[in-house]
């Protein structure tokens, strides 16, 4: 097949789809090579730099998207819900559960020091995280991990990209040392 039908189909596929579609399923459905489906996918998002729309990375898929410019123009027309706000409570524990995958409820209390049963149903519900499974511990509780709709809402191709958590020292009191975080930024 020609480049530039493999991309007609391409744009097709990823229009309709309206989801994270993998490499596989592209592979499979084009017969091209992951190689050749990668050239075209960046010649393609080079072609889209001009316009309204992004052909994104997410994971180990593709996904057809506005551009995040035009969401304040795009939101009143497609979305009368409100747009979900997460509160401090829910960002830490979204941020825990990113840096620590597969973790549990207890885990993610003990980190932060008080209950956080609400923050994970917010999460739950806004698909953000989901369930990963039971540990192999007393009781078998349940782990969570981020989703993809995660990374979506905040840019990342992958946990991979999450930026470096500071290094910290602790004092005698087991409590992290602000003054040594200030100084090595500076």
């Amino acid at each position: 097949m020609k480049i530039e039908y493999i991309k007609k189909i391409l744009e097709a596929i990823l229009f309709a789809a309206g989801r994270v579609v993998t490499i596989e399923e592209l592979m499979l459905t084009l017969e091209i090579s992951k190689n050749d489906l990668e050239t075209v996918i960046r010649n393609m998002q080079e072609e889209y730099k001009d316009r309204g729309i992004d052909l994104i990375k997410v994971d180990n898929g593709y996904q057809l998207c506005s551009k995040k410019e035009y969401y304040e123009y795009i939101y009143p027309i497609i979305d009368k819900r409100v747009k979900p706000k997460l509160s401090r409570a829910s960002l830490e524990v979204l941020a825990i559960i990113a840096y620590n995958t597969q973790i549990t409820r207890a885990e993610i209390e003990a980190i932060r020091g008080v209950n956080s049963d609400a923050s994970l149903y917010k999460l739950l519900e806004y698909g953000l995280i989901d369930e990963a499974g039971k540990i192999d511990a007393p009781g078998k509780p349940m782990s969570y991990k981020t989703t993809d709709e995660f990374l979506k809402m905040f840019g990342y191709t992958s946990l991979e990209d999450l930026p470096e958590l500071p290094k910290y020292k602790l004092d005698e009191n087991k409590q992290i040392v602000i003054d040594e975080l200030l100084e090595d930024d500076e």
